[in-house]
C-alpha cells in the first residue's frame, strides 16, 4: 500500500549526501489536514528577550546545518525557504510564532538547554518542515488560481500515484499538532465570486488605468469615444492616442484562498494556508475573512501582463519614504527589470470621495515578503519549472513528474484549470 512508503521528498537531488544508506527510511503515515479547532491568536503569549535569543541561536545551528547538506548547485535551497520564512516575518510576535511552529514540528522543546542532535533524523525533520511550508501554504499562495494544459487526461495522473506508490505531501502529525498548538480557535469563511463588482470598484478608483503601466482600459475608452471622439480620459488627458489594454482586478493576497469549495466552506487544504499565513503576518486573516477578500484594499487594476508578473510574485510594489500612496514597481530579476524599465514609481489615485479603500500597505508588504522569500530561496524558479516540465511533457511514464507536489498544490487552492 501507498501509505506504508516513506514519503518521499521530491527535491532529493538537492541534497549533498554521504550515501543514501546514511539516510534510512522513515515510516510515514498518510494522514489527512485538520484544522477544525480553528486559530485564535490569543492562545500564545510573545517569547521573552531570553527565550527568543535562545530559540533563535538553536534554530541558526539546525538551519545550518541543514544548509550544509544541501548541494551548492542546487537552484532551490530549502534551507533558506525556512531561515527567510523566519526573517521576512512580519512581527516580533510572528517571528515567535514561527519559532514555536518550526521546533513544535522537529519535536524539540523550543526552552530546551540540551544541544540540538545533528544526525539524519533532524535533516529528514527539517526537509518535511520545508516541504510543508512549499507545499502548503508558498505554492498554493503562487498559483492560485494558474491553468495549465487541458490535454493532459486526468486517469493519467491518477494511474501514475498508483503505479508508483507515490504518497501525496501532507504536514506531518506533529506539524499539524505545532500549527494547532501555536494558534488556537477561529473559524474562516469561504466567499463566493463577486470580482465583477470588485474590478467595477477598482477601475473606478484607479482612474481606469493599470497601475503599473499606467495604460487606459480599453472598454471604458470604446464606451468613452463612442459617444465623444474627443473624449477625455479621467485626468482630462485626450484618449485618442493613448496605450489601450483590457484590465482585470488584480487580488492582493488570491482571492481563490477563501473560494468555498463545498457547500460545507473552506477546504482543510485551504485552511492550512490561511493559518499559515496568520503565523506569518500576526492575526491578518481578519482583513480577507470570508467576503472581505473581495474588498478593494485587496486588490488592483493591472493589464494582464502586469497581473501575471505580480501573482508570480515577479514585481512587487515598494512604498516610497515619506510620500503617502506611492510606490516603487519593483522585480528581483534582473530580465523582468529590464525588459519593463523597472524601478518605476507610481502614485497610486484614490477615488475622490475616498469611499473606496486604497490597496492595503500591509497587504502589499505581505506580497512583497513573499516576493523576496521565493527569489532568495529558488522556490519560485523551483515551482515554475515543475509547472513548465508539466505542462509541456504531462504525467511521464517514467513516474519522474512531481505529482505528489501537484496534487498538493491543487488540494490547496492552486492549479485552478488543472486535474491531477
Amino acid at each position: 500500500m501507498a501509505s506504508q512508503h516513506r514519503r518521499q521528498s521530491s527535491y532529493e537531488d538537492v541534497f549533498d549526501l554521504p550515501g543514501q544508506s546514511q539516510m534510512p527510511a522513515q515510516p510515514h503515515q498518510h494522514h489527512q489536514t485538520s484544522f477544525e479547532n480553528g486559530i485564535d491568536f490569543s492562545a500564545e503569549e510573545p517569547l521573552t528577550v531570553d527565550q527568543r535569543s535562545h530559540a533563535h541561536r538553536r534554530f541558526e545551528k539546525a538551519i545550518e546545518y541543514f544548509g550544509n547538506h544541501v548541494s551548492s548547485s542546487a537552484k532551490f535551497k530549502p534551507h533558506l525557504l525556512i531561515r527567510y520564512t523566519y526573517e521576512f516575518a512580519r512581527s516580533e510576535l510572528s517571528k515567535d510564532m514561527i519559532l514555536r511552529f518550526f521546533f513544535a514540528s522537529i519535536k524539540i522543546d523550543i526552552d530546551s538547554t540540551e544541544d540540538i542532535e545533528l544526525n539524519d533524523s533532524l535533516l529528514h525533520e527539517l526537509k518535511d518542515f520545508a516541504d510543508l511550508l512549499l507545499n502548503h501554504f508558498f505554492a498554493p499562495c503562487k498559483l492560485c488560481p494558474i491553468k495549465l494544459n487541458p490535454l493532459v487526461p486526468a486517469a493519467d495522473a491518477v494511474f501514475a500515484v498508483r503505479s508508483t506508490g507515490t504518497i501525496t505531501p501532507q504536514p506531518s502529525p506533529a506539524s499539524l499538532s505545532a500549527l494547532q498548538r501555536v494558534q488556537g480557535q477561529h473559524e474562516f469563511i469561504g466567499t463566493p465570486d463577486r470580482i465583477a463588482g470588485l474590478r467595477s470598484l477598482c477601475l473606478l478608483r484607479d482612474h481606469h488605468k493599470c497601475v503599473v503601466s499606467q495604460s487606459f482600459d480599453l472598454k471604458e475608452a470604446i464606451s468613452r469615444l463612442s459617444n465623444d471622439p474627443d473624449a477625455r480620459d479621467d485626468e482630462g488627458m485626450q484618449l485618442r492616442g493613448q496605450s489601450l489594454y483590457a484590465l482585470e482586478v488584480a487580488h492582493i493576497i488570491p482571492h481563490s484562498l477563501m473560494q468555498s469549495d463545498t457547500s460545507s466552506g473552506l477546504s482543510e487544504a485551504k485552511k492550512t494556508v490561511i493559518q499559515i499565513l496568520n503565523m506569518f503576518d500576526y492575526n491578518v486573516s481578519h482583513i480577507i475573512n470570508g467576503t472581505d477578500i473581495d474588498r478593494p484594499l485587496n486588490a488592483m487594476s493591472l493589464n494582464s501582463t502586469a497581473h501575471l508578473l505580480f501573482k508570480s510574485f515577479d514585481i512587487f510594489l515598494e512604498p516610497v519614504d515619506g510620500q503617502e500612496h506611492t510606490y516603487y514597481v519593483k522585480s528581483l530579476k534582473p530580465a523582468v527589470s529590464m525588459a519593463f524599465g523597472l524601478p518605476v514609481t507610481r502614485k497610486l489615485f484614490l477615488s475622490d470621495d475616498r469611499s473606496i479603500e486604497p490597496p492595503s500597505p500591509r497587504l502589499l508588504a505581505l506580497h512583497r515578503a513573499f516576493a523576496h522569500i521565493l527569489f532568495l530561496s529558488g522556490a519560485g524558479e523551483y515551482i515554475n519549472k515543475i509547472l513548465d516540465d508539466f505542462d509541456k511533457t504531462g504525467v511521464r511514464a517514467d513516474g519522474t513528474t512531481e505529482l505528489g507536489r501537484m496534487v498538493s498544490w491543487r488540494m490547496s487552492g492552486g492549479l485552478g484549470g488543472i486535474t491531477v
